[in-house]
């Protein structure tokens, strides 16, 4: 096991306060804090969620999710500064540019992005202005500056650093009119990921995310609506099919085993729509084994 410190994130600046930001309670109950044998690094607490989208970006809570990235970024930085293992509890996937603003303070590093979206739509196409629908073209230096330029430090990652691995809503974004994914950043959709095998798309994903970078690292983001929507229901934007457990596993694994992978987040996933924990819990012991370089559990 690596040395885990747990931050709580419950950030639904991003989206709505619809229960996401329950997640970090409902995985402690679970006892992964223990499993993991991590410890709790603290929790950042969001500004107060404004519902009116701002004129100016379209986009909601672009100063709070700003100053929360900032605040975010703090936490992250001191517990890489221990030599700790950051596990980021979300909230939404909004929380990603925070840990990534933690990584670009420091140089240049990669991003395993599992998600069945891409999350690369531009304001004026978003039909809410959600940032949690934006976050990886925010994070890849796409959109209002306030948020796409974080410290001046935009792009906090580049396009041909990042591998999005899982998404399923190619036809769905194009019918709304997001913008494309770059032709750097490496796209590996869900039948890309079927196709190849979970083990062999995770090992690709790995080497490409090592490639030209002297062992910066990478961080992993999971929105756990990359799991098949039968066995993943709570979440709120669903989409029909996804990775099964036993796939994300191999991914998480593939991905967390070597030296290179430098923190984690984890997002999405809203404890009011599994009212008995059951999911809760299938989640927390998807990320204990997967964090179990052995694969014993």
């Amino acid at each position: 096991m690596r040395n885990v410190a747990i931050l709580e994130a419950p950030s639904v600046l991003g989206l709505r306060p619809t229960g996401v930001e329950d997640l970090p309670g409902a995985l402690f109950e679970t006892g992964m804090t223990e499993a993991l044998g991590a410890v709790r690094a603290g929790r950042v607490e969001p500004p107060v969620y404004d519902p009116e989208r701002d004129p100016a970006t379209g986009i909601l809570n672009p100063g709070g999710i700003a100053a929360y990235s900032t605040a975010l970024a703090d936490a992250v930085g001191e517990v890489l500064g221990q030599g700790r293992f950051p596990v980021v509890l979300g909230g939404d996937c909004s929380v990603l540019l925070g840990a990534l603003l933690a990584l670009r303070r420091r140089g240049r590093h990669g991003l395993l992005f599992l998600d069945g979206h891409t999350d690369f739509y531009q304001p004026s196409v978003e039909p809410a202005g959600e940032a949690a629908s934006m976050e990886l073209a925010l994070a890849t230096g796409r959109g209002p500056r306030v948020l796409a330029d974080l410290e001046g430090l935009g792009p906090l990652v580049r396009d041909e650093d990042v591998v999005a691995l899982g998404f399923r809503d190619a036809e769905e974004s194009a019918a709304n009119g997001m913008q494309p994914l770059p032709s750097a950043l490496h796209a590996m959709e869900l039948d890309t990921v079927r196709a190849l095998g979970a083990g062999e798309a995770a090992r690709r994903a790995v080497r490409l995310l090592d490639g030209g970078r002297a062992g910066a690292g990478y961080w992993v983001h999971l929105d756990v609506d990359v799991l098949d929507d039968a066995v993943m229901p709570a979440v709120d934007y669903r989409l029909p099919d996804g990775l099964t457990w036993q796939e994300l596993e191999t991914v998480l694994r593939t991905a967390l085993s070597g030296g290179d992978a430098v923190g984690l987040t984890v997002a999405i996933f809203n404890p009011r729509l599994d009212p008995g924990g059951k999911i809760a819990q299938r989640l927390s012991d998807c990320l204990v084994r997967a964090f179990d370089r052995d694969g014993q559990g």
